[in-house]
């Protein structure tokens, strides 16, 4: 055994979505080998308690039993062994999302703080993981798809992976399927875009889109770290969105329909929302994996890890991502400035920015933006969504106010603690950007992150030639930007479930929340007629402002007969145009967005 620790994965079930695991220690602990899982993984900051999708679990040394005392919901010890100590275990892996583990009849895909009990005085690695083919006819045509290190390994990528230590072992996702993938080069640097579940995608223009996002991220950090390869472990799904970042690779999930097919030119709102996706997870190779909180790094992930500055790991990156699109050119200015005004009208529709400020929302993560229910929107703000704003209004005052830009800061940022591995101290990167500036900037981040006053962004973009305005929604499905059309007259000020007409939001201070509406109502009737998912929005729009109407609702059971007064629609709503401007102002804008 070249490891003192080897891990063995077998798809012992695919019906049944079960993994079996064996954890194998050359030369335990003599006083009783300890173990621990995980409680969370790093970039999705919500205790999850992995431990609890395991449904058997013993040890064995020599073929005899071991007794197993468990300490807390993810710790263990087993009796003294005199030889080679084996924990094994099952693992039900039905969670379909990027953080936990996943199987069933076409694919498999696990990160690692989901399988991986970690053996007490062994973190430092380093580990073996022997990785199975599974013996189910099903799984015949599966290929292997991660990043972990190869030692030997057969046709189909199962075999032996290696890691350096703990933190490496569960940082290198597995993907698991009969998957479609298309290499391709970044300044010399392997990558792959790997895709699982049904879909028909021009898989060269995908890969020559983002070999264009992933050189312009690259040029801003000067083409460091250098990598061995990187992956876009994509599930493919009929509706769906999110990532989660890792040190070579990103576990991804998207709708079918992001993607463009052969022959299709077009750059839509829907494959520019994946592309989004792939450069804000892979700017994540920076800000967040190398460039982290001391927080994040001093945790063994059993508890949380408290920090304020979510905005600046999240919402910066969230800043970044579509300006890569345009700096990758494959979106023009004003594309991206729709984006940005899409961003703004989020922010303005949410409530709850009146309430929370950025640093506690960053804080409270752990029990709020995870854990979303009838009331987010008006108790709660996004650190990605505020944060991006954040961080474009401080890109903006630094190329107004200094000969700098963000870009600086960055840079900066990975060369004082990203190269080094050394972990950011709380209010780093506020310190760091004053430092670089020479501008005092106290009062800037007391208002933008300490307090719930709004962003001067209209007075910031002014001063790039780019006129702000807000005007009415002119639908339910109007994010901000251009768009064409009327807005309607009236406004309720709640949100129905997707399909359903049963409440999912009453917004603060909304008629509909003077009326007495409640999430989970079910709206039956307005104005004496039947309420539908597909007229609710027509019913709204055809009455008159400051007028009541009755409105019936189901509560449980009970029939309710409330009395709604809708209002003119609350002017909410971005757009963001180019003007004309001053020499001094058309350079700045021009080094900002190239035009």
């Amino acid at each position: 055994m070249s490891s003192p620790v080897v891990y063995s994965v077998r798809a012992a079930d695919l019906r049944a979505h079960l993994y079996e695991v064996r954890c194998t220690i050359a030369a335990p602990d003599p006083a009783g080998q300890r173990f621990h899982l995980p409680g969370w993984l790093r970039g999705s900051y919500l205790v999850r308690d992995f431990a609890k999708h395991v449904v058997e679990l013993r040890a064995e040394s020599r073929g005899e039993a071991v007794a197993v005392e468990r300490l807390d919901k993810r710790s263990l010890r087993c009796a003294p062994a005199a030889g080679a100590l084996t924990l094994v275990y099952t693992v039900h892996a039905f969670d379909e999302s990027v953080r936990k583990a996943w199987l069933d009849t076409r694919r498999g895909f696990f990160n690692g703080s989901s399988l991986f009990y970690c053996p007490q005085g062994f973190a430092h690695g380093p580990f073996e993981l022997d990785l199975q083919a599974p013996d189910d006819a099903l799984a015949a045509a599966w290929r292997v798809a991660t990043t972990l290190p190869a030692v030997k390994l057969d046709a189909r990528g199962f075999g032996r992976y290696r890691a350096e230590d703990y933190e490496a072992l569960i940082d290198h996702p597995v993907e698991m399927a009969d998957f479609q993938r298309v290499d391709f080069d970044v300044d010399g640097i392997p990558h792959a875009l790997v895709l699982s579940g049904r879909v028909e995608a021009d898989l060269p223009r995908v890969a020559a889109d983002l070999a264009r996002i992933c050189h312009v991220e690259r040029e801003l950090f000067g083409q460091q770290p250098a990598l061995p390869q990187y992956l876009f472990l994509t599930n493919v799904v009929a509706s769906g969105y999110g990532g989660l970042e890792h040190r070579d690779s990103t576990a991804l999930i998207c709708s079918r329909g992001d993607f463009p097919r052969a022959g299709d030119a077009k750059l839509g709102k829907d494959y520019r929302t994946f592309l989004g996706l792939c450069s804000h997870e892979y700017f994540h190779l920076w800000n967040v994996k190398r460039i982290t909180a001391a927080n994040f790094l001093a945790s063994d992930l059993g508890s949380e890890a408290y920090t304020r500055d979510l905005w600046h790991y999240e919402g910066i990156t969230s800043y970044y991502d579509d300006l890569f699109l345009l700096r990758a050119g494959l979106i023009d200015a004003a594309s991206y400035l729709d984006v940005v005004a899409e961003q703004a009208t989020r922010l303005e529709r949410t409530p709850g920015r009146l309430r929370q400020t950025l640093a506690d929302a960053s804080f409270e993560a752990w029990i709020k933006y995870y854990q979303p229910d009838d009331n987010t929107p008006n108790a709660a703000v996004s650190y990605y969504v505020k944060g991006a704003l954040v961080a474009l209004c401080l890109d903006l005052r630094l190329r107004r106010d200094a000969s700098i830009s963000l870009d600086d800061v960055l840079r900066e940022a990975w060369r004082r603690w990203g190269a080094s591995g050394s972990g950011v101290p709380e209010g780093g990167l506020e310190a760091l950007a004053q430092e670089l500036s020479g501008l005092d900037l106290r009062a800037f981040f007391d208002l933008a992150l300490r307090s719930t006053d709004e962003l001067p962004l209209a007075e910031l973009l002014a001063d790039f030639g780019v006129r702000a305005a807000r005007r009415a929604a002119v639908s339910e499905t109007d994010a901000g930007g251009w768009v064409s059309g009327e807005a309607p007259r009236s406004w309720a000020g709640l949100k129905l479930r997707s399909g359903d007409t049963r409440v999912l939001h009453v917004f603060s201070g909304s008629p509909a929340e003077r009326a007495g509406v409640s999430a989970n109502d079910q709206i039956v009737a307005l104005d004496g007629l039947r309420v539908t998912p597909a007229n609710w929005a027509a019913r709204v729009a055809a009455l008159a402002p400051e007028r009541a109407y009755p409105l019936q609702v189901f509560r449980n059971d009970e029939l309710l007969t409330l009395e709604l007064a809708p209002v003119a629609p609350p002017h909410d709503t971005w757009t963001l145009t180019l003007t004309d401007a001053s020499d001094a102002i058309a350079a700045r804008r021009k080094a900002w967005l190239g035009v």
